[in-house]
Parts: structure tokens; C-alpha cells; sequence
């Protein structure tokens, strides 16, 4: 009997209890609970209100860089109109502009003696060109010949020798000699030296300043007191063909020349 009593009152107090017997834990807590899970995941609410700033980042975005994009356009335009685009050539550049020339055929001979036997006898075929002096022979162009040939000897030492040849247009058929003296006080040097340009006959080419005159052959020191130095060339227009003998790089020496200019059909 007792233990039946106690049982039933066992089962009294357990069909008594509800969730509001445990501290924390209520049916109100529970569906409030319920619901804010709900919200967090309803998908519908968070298109509506999630995306927002983040189309509204992406609308700044768009702005910040179409606020940039016309400053970079602008600054490429600034550089074309600074001279990123080279200005069209001027008439006078032009003009000047020249074709360009064949080369020269050149040959050597060691008849020294024959050849300056023969140029002692003919009236300004032996010459003296002094120390530091540059002597110019111009030879234009004729109508009757279709090239241009010389040869060329001296006695004792070496001498600077070049060819250019003159656009500029013929005033005048004769064959004429200019000499120059050099400013360059360079020792000399009689040993023969690589070409090298910068206006040094010791190293090689003389440029020429005038934009009408091309370089045939640079002036360059030759061995011509042991072997003639001889050549042709084809007139490539009408012009005028300068001839350089150089003695410009000797302070003591002067040197005997021994040469010819000819014309040939």
C-alpha cells in the first residue's frame, strides 16, 4: 500500500510539471527564438534588404571611375598634342634630302715611279699641299662624260684622302683648287690608324656640315708614298664632286703630291 501511494503521487507531481517549472526555458523564449531564425533565413527579406549597400557600393564604383576615366583620356591627349606625334617635315628638309650614291670602284698600282715621271711633265700635276693645310679639288659634273677617275701619289710620307659629292646645282664647269688651313694641332702620326669618325683624319671621316654634300669615300690617311691609290665613280646626277687631299694632322711636314683628274665616257 505504501509503495502504490507513493507512486501515484509520484505520477501527481509529473503530470504537474510544464516547461515553466526550468528557470531560462519558456514557451515564450522558445517562439521568439523560432521566429528570429525564421527572419535570419528567409530568403525574400534578404533580397530586400542585404543587397542594398551593396548596390550602392557598386553604383559608387561606377561613378569613382567614370569621374577617372575622362582624366586619363585627357592626359593621353595632352601627350599627343606635347609632341608625342613627330610635326610633318618641313619643305626645306625635303629638299634636302638626297639619293643615295653607288659606291666607288678604287684599285692600287705600285708604278710609283711611271706615274710621277709621267704627272712631272703636266702643267698642276705636281702639287705642294703644307703642313696642316687641306686641299679641295671640285670637279663637276659634264655633259659629255658619264664618270669621274683619278690617281694619286706622294713622295716620302702618307697623306689624308676623301671624296663628297655636291648636289648643289653647277654654276660653273671648271675645275678648281681650294686650300684651307686646319685649326686641329694634332701631332703627327705617320702610322696608319683605324677609321674612326669625328673629324679626325688621324681616325678617319670628316664630316661635312653642308646637308647637300654626301660621303663618297671618308677622308682617311693613305699609304701613297709606297702604292698609287687610283678609282671611277659614275656621276649619279649633276653635281659636283669634291676631292680632298688632307695634310691637316702634320705640324712639320710638308708633302709633295703627285695627281690626276680625268674624265671618261
Amino acid at each position: 500500500m505504501e509503495r502504490l501511494e507513493g507512486t501515484s503521487e509520484l505520477q501527481s507531481r509529473l503530470s504537474s510539471l510544464s516547461f515553466s517549472s526550468f528557470p531560462g526555458i519558456t514557451s515564450k523564449h522558445c517562439e521568439s527564438v523560432e521566429s528570429d531564425r525564421l527572419q535570419n533565413t528567409d530568403l525574400s527579406t534578404n533580397l530586400s534588404q542585404s543587397p542594398e549597400p551593396a548596390n550602392m557600393d557598386a553604383s559608387e564604383q561606377c561613378e569613382e571611375a567614370n569621374e577617372e576615366a575622362p582624366a586619363e583620356h585627357t592626359s593621353g591627349d595632352q601627350g599627343e598634342k606635347n609632341g608625342a606625334e613627330p610635326p610633318p617635315l618641313s619643305a626645306e628638309i625635303k629638299a634636302a634630302e638626297t639619293p643615295p650614291l653607288k659606291p666607288p670602284s678604287t684599285w692600287t698600282s705600285a708604278a710609283l715611279k711611271e706615274l710621277k715621271a709621267k704627272l712631272r711633265t703636266e702643267k698642276d700635276s705636281m702639287v705642294t699641299v703644307y703642313r696642316g693645310d687641306i686641299m679641295t679639288v671640285h670637279v663637276p659634273t659634264v655633259p659629255e662624260a658619264t664618270k669621274v677617275c683619278w690617281e694619286f701619289a706622294t713622295d716620302g710620307y702618307d697623306i689624308g684622302f676623301g671624296i663628297y659629292f655636291d648636289w648643289t646645282p653647277i654654276t660653273n664647269r671648271a675645275i678648281t683648287v681650294h686650300i684651307s688651313e686646319s685649326s686641329d694641332d694634332e701631332d703627327e702620326e705617320e702610322e696608319l690608324q683605324g677609321p674612326v669618325t669625328n673629324g679626325d683624319v688621324e681616325k678617319g671621316s670628316k664630316a661635312e656640315s653642308n646637308s647637300n654634300v654626301v660621303e663618297l669615300i671618308p677622308v682617311y690617311r693613305q699609304d701613297s708614298h709606297l702604292t698609287i691609290y687610283g678609282g671611277s665613280h659614275d656621276f649619279p646626277g649633276e653635281g659636283t664632286y669634291l676631292f680632298k687631299f688632307d695634310n691637316s694632322y702634320s705640324l712639320w711636314r710638308n708633302k709633295t703630291l703627285y695627281y690626276r683628274v680625268y674624265y671618261s665616257a
